[in-house]
C-alpha cells in the first residue's frame, strides 16, 4: 500500500510523543521533499529528521499545474496531493480541511491524525483516544472539539 503524508500529522503525533503510531498503523510512508524540509526546519514541536527514519521514503515532488485548484494550498500540501495523485497513492494522511477536500475531489482516499488514533485505539496500541488527542491539544495542535468528543464517544470513551 502506498501512503503519502503531509507535515501536520507528523507534528501532531510528535506533540503527543506517538510518532510510532504512524508506521504501526500505516507501514511505510512517502513524503515529498517539501514535507521533509518543513519538518527539518523545526518549530515549537520537534520532529525527527524524516530522511533518517527507515519507514519514510522521500520523493521529489511534481509541481502542480499553474491553473489548478491546488494553487490555493501551501506548497507542502499542493505538492503532496499532486505527487500522491500522480503516483496513484492508496492513502493520503492530511489534517487540513481544504487540503483534504481537494485531495478527495482528486480521487484520493484521506485519513487524518484523529483517524490514525482511532485505528490505534481499535488495535490496542493506545489505551485512550481522548488522552492522546488531549496531549496534542495541550501542545497547541487544534482539532474541532465537537469532532474529538464525537469520536471519543464512538470508541466508548
Amino acid at each position: 500500500m502506498m501512503v503519502f503524508s503531509n507535515t501536520t500529522p507528523f507534528i501532531a503525533l510528535c506533540a503527543a510523543n506517538r510518532l510510532d503510531l504512524m508506521p504501526a498503523i500505516l507501514g511505510g510512508i512517502h513524503v515529498v521533499d517539501e514535507v521533509a524540509d518543513e519538518c527539518a526546519a523545526g518549530g515549537l514541536i520537534p520532529v525527527p529528521d524524516l530522511r533518517a527514519l527507515p519507514w519514510i521514503t522521500v520523493v521529489s515532488s511534481l509541481p502542480a499545474p499553474a491553473a489548478s485548484i491546488l494553487m490555493e494550498l501551501d506548497h507542502g500540501e499542493r505538492n503532496t496531493i499532486n505527487t500522491a495523485a500522480d503516483m496513484k497513492a492508496d492513502l493520503l494522511v492530511m489534517d487540513e480541511r481544504i487540503g483534504r477536500n481537494v485531495a478527495e475531489y482528486m480521487g484520493l482516499k484521506v485519513i487524518g491524525t484523529l483517524g490514525i488514533l482511532l485505528k490505534a485505539k481499535a488495535q490496542g496500541l493506545i489505551p485512550s483516544f481522548r488522552n492522546v488527542s488531549e496531549d496534542m491539544q495541550v501542545k497547541g495542535i487544534r482539532f474541532n472539539p465537537k469532532l474529538v468528543e464525537r469520536l471519543a464517544r464512538e470508541v466508548g470513551e
